[in-house]
Formats: C-alpha cells, sequence, structure tokens
C-alpha cells in the first residue's frame, strides 16, 4: 500500500509539473496570417464552399470501412484462450467474409474506378 501510494503521488505531481510548465512555456504572438482561415501562406483563390467529387467521399468511407476491419480482427489472437475457440473463428470469418462481399460489390458497380 506504501508502494502504491508512492507511485501515485509521484505521477500526480509530475503530471501537474508537466501541465504547467506547458501552459506556461509557449510564446503566444499569434500574426495575421496565423489568425487568417488558410495557413498555407497565400490567399485563397476561390470559395471553400465548393463541393467536391462524390467518388472522393466513396473512397474515403471505403478506407474507414477496412480501416475499421482492422480494428474488429485485433483481438481475435486472444480468441484461441476462449472456452469455445471456434466462436471467435466463426464471427471473425463472417467479418471477412460481409467486407469481401461489400468490396466485390462496390468492384462490380465500379465505386472504386477513381477516373472515368
Amino acid at each position: 500500500m506504501n508502494l502504491t501510494m508512492a507511485v501515485l503521488t509521484i505521477t500526480i505531481i509530475l503530471s501537474c509539473i508537466l501541465a504547467t510548465i506547458a501552459f506556461w512555456l509557449p510564446q503566444m504572438n499569434p500574426d495575421s496570417e496565423k489568425l487568417s482561415p488558410y495557413e498555407c501562406g497565400f490567399d485563397p483563390l476561390g470559395s471553400a464552399r465548393l463541393p467536391f467529387s462524390l467518388r472522393f467521399f466513396l473512397v474515403a468511407i471505403l478506407f474507414l470501412l477496412f480501416d475499421l476491419e482492422i480494428a474488429l480482427l485485433l483481438p481475435l489472437p486472444w480468441g484461441d484462450q476462449l472456452a469455445y475457440p471456434t466462436t471467435a473463428l466463426l464471427w471473425a470469418m463472417t467479418i471477412l467474409i460481409l467486407l469481401t462481399l461489400g468490396l466485390v460489390y462496390e468492384w462490380t458497380q465500379g465505386g472504386l474506378e477513381w477516373a472515368e
């Protein structure tokens, strides 16, 4: 109990010191370029409200979907420690088959073609 309280106290004190230093250390001298909505160094040439391509949106959604697949399959190596490891394998195969069917559908519909 004594070691736990010492570690907790050191952690809290160190966190407070680092947060205080991070708050007071940086110098805030914003200029007109930093306060502008575009920080790229030149004035905007057109409106920022122009619509973008729907194909770009679809490819971005597909990327997020397949990125989510990795997060769903991440606990799979620990599935063999369950009472019934075949259940984890069944769910993993279900996710992979569903995503494969979705990819085949998008491919056949032409959703993956960037240029026409």
